[in-house]
């Protein structure tokens, strides 16, 4: 069994190899995005920064450790049924490393439009120290699990109930973020806030799919910012979206602005479609918390909240649905 000093050697040196220009890694890359068109290559690439940095500094790990008390072996291994998302590259990549920090064993079921990243970072950890074989395994279908961490959709979160409600769990929904535009941001503000909008297609639960701006906003300088990211539409499967989406407002008459790469349109939904960014207009900032359900709601981007930008670049600290997952796993004996 691997103690706690040993997976946190582990986890680091991984950050070192994928962030290296390992023809291998950067082939199995290439084959994530062969297999899965959202996965764009500069998508993969942005997945693997944010985890190298944000999650795999030796220091931050040991920083993290220590600050739930991780002993150097748990005094029970429980096995952990880990159902992954596929909406971006590497999104269950956190869950996996907070089983693998807490010491417990975890069967892993990848979603088929992300099974390729993960596969080869086990198998390569594997490789430096084959006592990680025995805490990871992936399968199909999960059965015999202590406990279960599942992400999905509403659909699935009640089908991930029926099966796993029995059992110590944490079972995520559809969650979206939101950004709170004040209306005098530069060039370069808007910018990040693009980033926030386009990454991975607006696929993720830390996309903003939806921002609030000031009465009589001028979206001129918006919309300008965004064409950094025109080239999205070249993506076929984009670029279907979009066209359904502009179709439907054209035969609804309803009214919309656009870049050429994302509709504006005006809905009282957080969560938008895929090429798609809603807006709303305030009066007052501090009215909108009042309106948003925290049970939708992952981040919010702008006025003295997360800086714009930053919605894609999580913490070790930065949970799904506000649900603390290290001490759900630690505490796993007295669930």
């Amino acid at each position: 069994m691997l103690n706690l000093q040993e997976r946190i050697e582990i986890a680091a040196r991984l950050k070192d190899y994928i962030l290296s220009d390992d023809i291998h890694w950067k082939n199995i890359q290439q084959r994530a995005a062969e297999n899965n068109a959202w996965f764009i290559p500069e998508f993969i690439a942005h997945a693997v920064r944010q985890i190298a940095c944000n999650y795999l500094d030796e220091a931050k790990l040991e920083e993290w450790a220590q600050y739930y008390a991780i002993p150097p072996l748990p005094s029970k291994v429980y096995n952990v049924g880990v159902v992954m998302a596929g909406n971006i590259p590497l999104v269950g990549f956190f869950d996996f490393l907070c089983v693998f920090i807490n010491g417990h064993t975890q069967t892993i079921k990848c979603s088929s439009k992300d099974n390729i990243l993960l596969k080869h970072l086990v198998d390569r950890m594997t490789e430096w120290n084959e006592k990680v074989s025995e805490c990871v395994k992936f399968e199909e279908r999960l059965k015999g699990c202590d406990a279960y961490i599942a992400t999905g959709s509403n659909n699935t979160a009640r089908y991930f109930d029926y099966y796993f409600g029995k059992y110590p769990h944490i079972i995520r929904k559809n969650r979206t973020s939101v950004a709170i535009v004040r209306g005098n941001e530069t060039t370069a503000e808007l910018e990040k806030l693009s980033d926030d909008v386009y990454m991975y297609f607006g696929m993720g639960c830390r996309n903003v799919t939806k921002i609030y701006v000031p009465q009589q906003y001028d979206f001129v300088s918006l919309l300008d910012a965004f064409r950094r990211y025109d080239y999205l539409i070249e993506n076929h499967k984009y670029k279907h979206n979009y066209d359904f989406n502009l179709a439907m407002h054209i035969v609804n008459q309803k009214f919309y602005m656009t870049n050429g790469s994302i509709l504006l349109s005006e809905n009282q939904s957080p969560f938008s479609p895929i090429s798609q960014l809603n807006y709303e207009f305030y009066v007052n900032p501090g009215d909108i918390y009042a309106h948003l359900n925290p049970d939708e709601i992952q981040c919010i981007t702008g006025i003295e909240k997360l800086p714009l930008g930053q919605a894609q670049a999580p913490t070790l600290y930065d949970y799904a649905d506000g649900i603390d997952t290290m001490a759900f796993l630690k505490n796993l004996g007295n669930n």
